[in-house]
């Protein structure tokens, strides 16, 4: 087995409680091989309290003054649960460390702001100690991902669209959208008379999860069957979809926190998740619409990929055939966290991971910090 095999992770802003782990080997331009991916539960039972804890804590100080105590205690359980995950993946699946080329860590993102009319810089917060975990696991870490991307005047995300841009050579596909539906939803458009174009649409999971968990009626709306029950209300889909944020060009991007839903907060259980469900899927038209033209059809990975109530509004509103990834022989529950294997990679090899039309950088850009065992 050759030392080409990457090991990318990621836990996403609807905080789900689960690691994912997958195996890519990649020359860093092209796809050579799937690897085996897995779902770890964080072994530590109280670390989505402390995250959810931490995103509280993290609006507070929205970037001013010293960061709150709890960062440095929710990083290092973060990484410590990831790392753990990695040693756990490498023994069960029968990779040596003379296999492995590098490991993309993500880590768990707490704050987001892009750049916008007043500040020119952004500011971007994951919590994850890459010489931490290069220390843990005796492996090349690339991590922090963002930082350099912001600091040049990207808006730090998305990052997967060249994983993207790979994946569809594989399939043979062109004019067409990967649409991530995670915490938020985000779109990469491939077309070959394009550049590669990527942009945050709008909310995702996170706020339908939130509602159904201030409803104390579970953790998300399985399948989507509360919203399937419900009628989504005009007037705060409306206000909602006001946002300046929908009619602002590309690139652009998110935080989890940026939309006001406290329109939502009184409606009944049912009514909320339909009125929410409907905002997801007419954010993305809106996305849509901003494209140099109009792909032929979505193909759809994240959480969100599992909603058939979210899936039928998404087809009914872009009245485009939707696919979910696993169409294509693709694991969907796997994209993320292969693609910050394949960033990984790519960062060692200081190719760009992010783009003038992805992020907003005004030339293609390398990023990622590197820890290498022999550095720690």
């Amino acid at each position: 087995m050759k030392k080409d095999w990457s090991i990318g992770l990621m836990s996403g802003t609807s905080n789900d409680g689960k690691i994912d782990v997958a195996a890519l080997r990649t020359d860093g331009e092209k796809i050579l091989e799937f690897g085996p991916y897995q779902l770890f539960p964080y072994e530590n039972k109280n670390i989505r309290n402390v995250i959810f804890d931490t995103y509280e804590e993290a609006k507070k100080w929205d970037f001013y003054g010293a960061e709150p105590e709890i960062f440095s205690k929710a990083q290092e359980l973060i990484t410590l649960e990831q790392s753990k995950a990695v040693k756990k993946f490498l023994e069960k699946y029968n990779f040596k460390k003379e296999n492995i080329y590098s490991v993309g860590f993500h880590g768990q993102t707490v704050l987001h702001r892009p750049p916008n009319n007043k500040t020119k810089i952004g500011k971007t917060k994951q919590l994850g100690d890459g010489k931490m975990m290069c220390r843990f696991i005796g492996l090349p870490v690339v991590y922090d991902f963002r930082s350099n991307d912001v600091a040049n005047g990207g808006q730090g995300a998305p990052l997967a669209p060249i994983y993207h841009l790979a994946l569809s050579k594989t399939m043979n596909e062109n004019s067409l959208i990967f649409l991530n539906i995670g915490g938020i939803s985000n779109l990469t458009y491939i077309d070959l008379d394009s550049d590669l174009i990527a942009f945050d649409t709008g909310p995702g999971n996170s706020p339908i999860d939130d509602f159904v968990k201030m409803n104390k009626s579970g953790s998300m709306d399985k399948d989507g069957m509360f919203a399937k029950r419900g009628k989504p209300k005009k007037r705060v889909v409306e206000k909602i979809m006001s946002n300046e944020y929908f009619q602002k060009s590309y690139p652009k991007s998110l935080d989890r926190f940026d939309f006001d839903f406290q329109e939502i907060s009184h409606l009944s259980l049912e009514d909320g998740c339909a009125t929410l469900t409907k905002i997801i899927a007419l954010s993305i038209l809106k996305g849509i619409d901003l494209l140099p033209k109009k792909p032929k059809k979505i193909i759809i990975s994240g959480g969100g990929r599992k909603n058939s109530t979210l899936i039928e509004q998404i087809k009914f509103q872009t009245k485009l055939n939707c696919y979910k990834i696993e169409d294509y022989g693709m694991r969907g529950d796997a994209i993320e966290a292969e693609a910050f294997a394949y960033l990984s990679a790519r960062s060692l090899k200081d190719l760009p991971l992010s783009f003038p039309h992805t992020t907003g950088v005004s030339y293609p850009l390398v990023g990622g910090e590197k820890c290498l065992p022999s550095s720690t």
